[in-house]
Parts: structure tokens; sequence; C-alpha cells
């Protein structure tokens, strides 16, 4: 009987400990095609990243420690003249925290362009809305 108790704790937190794993590899995923949808310009597949809510907001850090806060509906559905005109981008550093149908990930990202390369440390927030992961908020410090 023992064993057999032991047996189901372990296989229930091996099934929890997957499912985070499982989420966390979602998440980042979802996080690559936002970022290079962005650089590619392709509106379509960078709104689907998204899913805006009454207190979705992109709060933007300057590099000179001026900061601001314009709605998300203006990154989720940005004009192609504010979009990224191409080039490329890599996300690194990721670090997922997941609690239920929630999740905060912070990661630094080097965005490359005919402008040049830009570096910044990024949180996003997103949340699980229809067992799809979308994300509903961001922070952006430029460095």
């Amino acid at each position: 009987m023992k064993s057999f108790f032991l047996f189901f704790f372990a296989l229930g937190f091996s099934i929890i400990g997957f499912s985070q794993t499982n989420d966390s590899t979602t998440i980042i995923k979802l996080l690559e095609k936002e970022s290079a949808t962005w650089r590619s310009g392709d509106s379509t597949a960078h709104a689907d990243c998204w899913q805006i809510q009454p207190y979705s907001t992109v709060l933007i850090m300057a590099a000179d420690g001026k900061s601001f806060s314009i709605p998300a509906e203006k990154i989720v559905h940005g004009s192609s003249s504010m979009m990224g005109k191409g080039g490329s981008s890599k996300n690194t550093n990721y670090h997922v925290s997941i609690h239920a149908n929630t999740a905060i990930v912070t990661h630094n990202e080097a965005s490359t362009s005919v402008d040049g390369t830009s570096y910044t440390f990024e949180v996003r927030v997103l949340e699980k809305i229809n067992g799809q992961w979308k994300i509903t908020g961001q922070i952006i410090q430029i460095l």
C-alpha cells in the first residue's frame, strides 16, 4: 500500500512539473513569434499573440530615464510604419513564472534593423485565455 501511495504521489508531481515545462515552452515560442512578427511587419500574426484586456498597457522606459505608457492597442494593431521594417531579434535570458492561468516572463532582446541594433530588457504579462497563452501587457526598458 505504501508503494502504491508513493507511486501516485510521484506521478502527480511529474504531471505538474511537465505541465509547467510545457507551458513555459509554449510561452517562449509565443514571445519569439511576437518579436519576429514585429520585426517583419506581419501585423496579423503579431496581433494574434496578444489579447487586449481593460488593464492592458505597454510601459516604455527610455535609455535617458524618461518613461511613458501607451495603450497596448497601438502595439497590437501597430501601423506598418511603426512596426519593424525587417531585421531580426534575438531573445535570451528567459525567466518564466507561471501561476495557474497567469504568467510573468522577463527576458533580454537584441533587435537588429537598418538603424542598427537596440537592446532591451522586457517584462511580459500573459494570461491563458481559452486554453491559449496571450500577452496582455508589457514593460520595455531600453538599455
